[in-house]
């Protein structure tokens, strides 16, 4: 996945996005583990587009366009 098309993509379905991508990075990594995979080379691209999409998300939370996901609330 290009970065351009990351950043095309709104809040909820980068969220979504990630959801699905750390999943597929659990089942490669299970699969690399009891030596099933073929290429280890999608295990780098998994992790990479993760971090392509944290990037983003944490950047649109920066410039005010979304708020966090997990929001910090102080006592008062």
């Amino acid at each position: 996945m290009k970065a351009r098309e990351i950043k095309d993509l709104s809040l909820e379905e980068l969220r979504k996005r990630l959801a699905d991508e750390q999943e597929s990075l659990a089942n490669l990594r299970f699969q690399l583990a009891t030596s099933q995979l073929e290429s280890p080379i999608k295990v780098r691209t998994v992790r990479r587009d993760i971090a392509r999409i944290r990037t983003v998300i944490r950047r649109r939370e920066l410039t005010g366009e979304a708020t966090p996901a997990t929001a910090k609330v102080t006592p008062s």
